[in-house]
């Protein structure tokens, strides 16, 4: 289903679907977060990319699995705790979070299935936006089979025609929500149709950094697993972690119990997310780490990302967004890093 949506008509839209939570970009103080929007009029897509990938709303940074304590009769008592029912929609989802979501899914609705994950992914419709200019200046999704202007996993794409946006709905799910408001949308015409594909091919052109011939990196890595490369390039790692926190597809976590009270006694087991950069994150009880430098969990990182993941699911684990790059404290910067890898030897 294509359509066109006058900018001016796009609150009354949002205000037809009353029925789901609605998340989209805000900017708070200094930066654009995804959050849940009560009002229609807060919502604006004219941003450049949000600082925190939108996996923190089917993926959550914290979330609890059990409840557990001691009733009045002194037994045990366990509660599971189950995702809320409600149907979202986020808007404004750029295509390398879209994409983004797609290989995490491979991983939490592969062969095993996480529940928790897998029901807020079914009940939450994912509105994305063209980048007709790229959102960051480090940007490089071409070089990993992306697109400013993919379609991969989303249930409704926005293109950005000045005045209006043209809506191309992907799924049921996407067309469920244009007939919600189907009044409001109005047919393209061939002009709108030509508009939008130059946009397209231009906005491709407007990408200022790449990887080349990222397809030689896979077998190249595979070689460099011993050398002394990774010590120099993670010389100036803070092991701070913002690269993998702000990172749209790692996806490793923690599970642990925290005892809020012991008279009465009460807890909660709980999912957090983890960090491959941490030195904690190998460290076994016997008190061994085979992972105990920088260098090491630079080399995870990047083998992780083009090397594992390229093996296991014939995909890239990294979609171009270059959060990491931008967001780095000190400058280390995956593009260059696998540029070199590429070069090496």
């Amino acid at each position: 289903m294509e359509k066109i949506l006058q900018k001016k008509a796009f609150p009354k839209w949002v205000e037809k679907l009353d029925a789901y939570e609605i998340y989209a970009p805000v900017k708070k103080d200094n930066y654009w977060s995804y959050e849940i929007i009560n009002t229609s009029g807060d919502i604006g897509l004219d941003f450049p990319n949000t600082v925190q990938a939108p996996k923190k709303i089917i993926n959550p940074q914290r979330e609890v699995f059990l409840e557990f304590g001691r009733s009045e009769e002194n037994s045990l008592e366990v509660t599971e705790v189950l995702p809320e029912e409600k149907s979202g929609v986020i808007f404004g989802v750029r295509p390398c979070d879209a994409k983004a979501l797609l290989l995490t899914d491979l991983v939490f609705s592969g062969d095993i299935k996480d529940g928790y994950y897998g029901k807020r992914r079914k009940q939450t419709a994912i509105v994305g936006l063209s980048c007709n200019t790229p959102p960051s200046p480090n940007c490089f999704c071409t070089s990993v089979d992306g697109s400013p202007h993919s379609q991969d996993g989303f249930d409704i794409l926005l293109t950005d025609l000045g005045d209006r946006y043209f809506v191309k709905s992907l799924t049921k799910k996407g067309d469920e929500l244009i007939n919600l408001g189907k009044s409001i949308f109005t047919a393209p015409k061939d002009s709108d149709k030509k508009e939008l594909t130059k946009i397209h091919t231009e906005s491709e052109k407007k990408l200022k950094r790449q990887v080349k011939d990222a397809k030689k990196i896979p077998p190249k890595l595979k070689e460099m697993f011993e050398s002394p490369f990774w010590d120099e390039e993670s010389m100036s790692c803070l092991r701070c972690g913002i690269c993998t926190y702000l990172c749209p597809t790692c996806h490793c976590f923690d599970i642990s119990d925290e005892v809020t009270s012991v008279a009465p006694f009460k807890g909660y087991r709980i999912r957090t997310w983890d960090n491959c950069q941490f030195p904690d994150f190998t460290m076994h009880s016997s008190g061994h780490n085979p992972r105990p430098d920088k260098a090491s969990r630079l080399r995870q990182r990047i083998m992780h990302k083009y090397q594992y993941f390229v093996e296991r699911y014939q995909n890239y684990q990294c979609t171009g967004c270059g959060r990491c790059v931008s967001k780095c404290p000190v400058g280390i910067d995956i593009i260059e890093v696998l540029n070199k890898v590429r070069d090496y030897g």
